[in-house]
């Protein structure tokens, strides 16, 4: 009786969670479907008595969502891309390679990770805009803008994180050296045995970083908002700023390009969730 008791509470509790969980997500759907007036009127109801696709059709009214969108597609996958890479090479440096100091600079990357990133911001935003050449920059770094308002100024700071390499090397720590000292044995170089013997082997656990680095880079907001000042650049959550003013809030085209904003890394996940799950166990395993 005890038991079934336990058993009740927790699908009690299991279910109470679920909706506290999805209830925001429903309650944004439904008010990028209702018209102005009774998103205020009705504002935590799910239903309405006219939904429409008004508030959609504002947004790319409004500001050039459609640009907006392919300019953080092209940001988050550059990010994914870079990181995956670098984080795989540096990971099966440390977890495979002996080298003086090894330990001394993992540690040292690791400890990066305390620092706030809201901490180095000036630090970077100053070496993009004074990077020399670049930019109408002269050699000094003067007289120009630098990388700033370009893809370069998110795409640089971000090709590699400390916690990239991290779990890179976690994952790379769980295959055999074996592979390594057979090929080494057959006269291929370091990087070929990355390439072409562990980088396949590591697919689960780079399809769980690609995912994060996805998540993180598609619903970046500051740093893009402060290093890209042209319009045609601006990413799709700075871009959704648009609709909030500093007395009032568009609620309907703001939940509208919101939805929109949403859906992809909801699709990445569905489809890729297999992987996700296998690259987090096999990473703790460790």
């Amino acid at each position: 009786m005890k038991r079934k008791v336990l058993n009740v509470l927790w699908y009690v509790g299991a279910v109470m969670i679920a909706m506290v969980t999805v209830f925001p997500f429903l309650w944004m759907i439904a008010t990028s479907l209702k018209p102005e007036g009774e998103i205020y009127s009705n504002s935590l109801s799910l239903m309405s008595d006219h939904f429409s696709l008004n508030n959609y059709k504002k947004v790319f009214d409004t500001i050039p969502f459609l640009r907006y969108f392919i300019n953080s597609l092209i940001l988050a996958v550059a990010g994914v891309i870079t990181n995956i890479f670098f984080g795989a090479l540096a990971g099966y440096s440390f977890a495979k390679l002996k080298f003086k100091g090894r330990k001394i600079s993992f540690a040292m990357l690791l400890s990066s990770m305390m620092i706030p990133g809201i901490v180095t911001m000036i630090p970077q935003f100053l070496v993009l805009k004074y990077f020399p050449f670049v930019g109408g920059n002269d050699i000094f770094g003067q007289g120009g803008s630098g990388f700033i308002n370009h893809y370069s100024a998110i795409i640089l700071p971000g090709a590699v994180g400390a916690f990239a390499v991290f779990f890179m090397k976690q994952f790379f720590e769980t295959l055999p050296d074996d592979l390594a000292e057979a090929a080494r044995v057959d006269g291929c170089n370091e990087f070929r045995i990355f390439w072409q013997i562990y980088l396949p082997l590591i697919k689960p656990a780079a399809i769980t970083l690609g995912i994060m680095t996805f998540q993180s880079g598609w619903n970046s907001f500051m740093w893009p908002m402060i290093v890209l000042n042209s319009k045609q650049m601006m990413t799709i959550q700075v871009g959704l700023s648009v609709f909030q003013y500093q007395y009032n809030t568009s609620y309907g085209p703001l939940m509208a390009g919101t939805v929109i904003a949403t859906l992809p890394t909801i699709l990445i996940f569905i489809f890729a969730q297999k992987y996700y799950v296998r690259g987090i166990a096999l990473t703790g395993n460790k």
